[in-house]
């Protein structure tokens, strides 16, 4: 079966008139108000090797060895409607002052007046989180995605592309080597503009 599994918790109808709807008030609010519009995301780069296909004798299932580690980077990246590739890289699960890290540094890259798109997770709910954005006042405006709702996050693009393409059938020795790959992936998306634009597009949403 090809595809991504989806949770069953998932509200079809919200998700559709989120992107039917709702869109287009923030990016209009966005334009509008002068606004840096970022979707962010969260997603985990693993040094386990990924499933891939192989040739075998008939009737032999292949069963190579490999080193048992669930250890892995955490990335926390931003997509924009001009555009850009934030990306932000932890050898450690993300929390709260993560969340709060990635807006303050899009502010001293230029950006005084954000508009931040982002999921429901836990992260994004922290006391920390919710201070920090009631002390930016209106210089930070913040939307919520629908519940086990990824797909209309361009960021879901940017991961399935670093993965299954950039990064594809990459196996690294340790989380340094992995590090190091992910940035030169990074680089080559950042390099193919046309790419962002097919992000949104395949979230279903207009820039």
């Amino acid at each position: 079966m090809n595809g991504y599994a989806r949770a069953i918790q998932r509200d079809e109808a919200s998700i559709e008139r989120r992107r039917v709807e709702s869109w287009p008030e923030p990016r209009d609010k966005a334009r509008r108000e002068r606004r840096f519009l970022v979707f962010t995301d969260e997603s985990g780069f693993y040094l386990l090797p990924g499933v891939v296909k192989t040739y075998a004798p008939k009737a032999r299932t292949p069963i190579p060895g490999e080193w048992q580690t669930r250890d892995h980077l955490s990335v926390m990246g931003g997509v924009t409607a001009r555009g850009e590739i934030h990306s932000m890289v932890r050898p450690t699960s993300l929390n709260g002052l993560h969340a709060i890290e990635s807006p303050v540094h899009m502010g001293r890259l230029g950006a005084e007046r954000l508009l931040v798109i982002w999921n429901v997770s836990p992260i994004h709910r922290r006391a920390e989180v919710r201070a920090f954005l009631a002390e930016a006042g209106d210089a930070i405006h913040r939307e919520s995605l629908p519940s086990y709702a990824p797909d209309p996050n361009p960021g879901e693009g940017l991961w399935r592309h670093l993965k299954d393409v950039e990064m594809r059938d990459l196996a690294c020795g340790d989380l340094e080597q992995l590090h190091q790959e992910l940035h030169l992936a990074l680089g080559r998306v950042r390099q193919k503009s046309r790419l962002t634009g097919s992000f949104f597009e395949g979230a279903g949403l207009g820039l």
